[in-house]
């Protein structure tokens, strides 16, 4: 039997909570960490299932937005925290799965190394 290249409903739940998945599916890994939509995951798999617990601040006694100010006042740092450390998120997935952390911002350095390069061909240094 071919070992499998993308995980199962098990696994994909256990790689959110930070396990760490088999080596055939680095591949998809390496896709779901740096492709297209990454921030937006990684955002999405943080920021989403804590509305249920924070939604318990709304069975407090009293008026509506009293427990509304209570979930703001644990959900508006966790997003600032969550945006600031996805970059650092990014890098150690990628280590505990066997990857160069370097990858966590090859798009990036490909954009920096075209815009030297058409610069540096602009103004004559090529």
């Amino acid at each position: 039997m071919s070992e499998r290249s993308t995980p199962t409903l098990p696994q994909r739940i256990g790689y959110i909570y930070g396990r760490t998945l088999p080596p055939s599916m680095r591949d998809w890994v390496l896709r779901d960490l740096t492709g297209p939509g990454a921030t937006r995951r990684y955002l999405l798999r943080i920021l989403v299932p804590i509305l249920p617990l924070l939604a318990v601040f709304l069975l407090t006694p009293g008026p509506l937005w009293m427990g509304l100010s209570m979930m703001a006042l644990l959900y508006l740092p966790l997003i600032y925290f969550t945006v600031a450390l996805t970059y650092v998120f990014r890098r150690n997935r990628l280590i505990r799965h066997g990857l160069d952390p370097a990858l966590a911002d090859a798009s990036a350095r490909a954009k920096e190394a075209a815009a030297r390069t058409a610069y540096e061909r602009r103004y004559g240094r090529a």
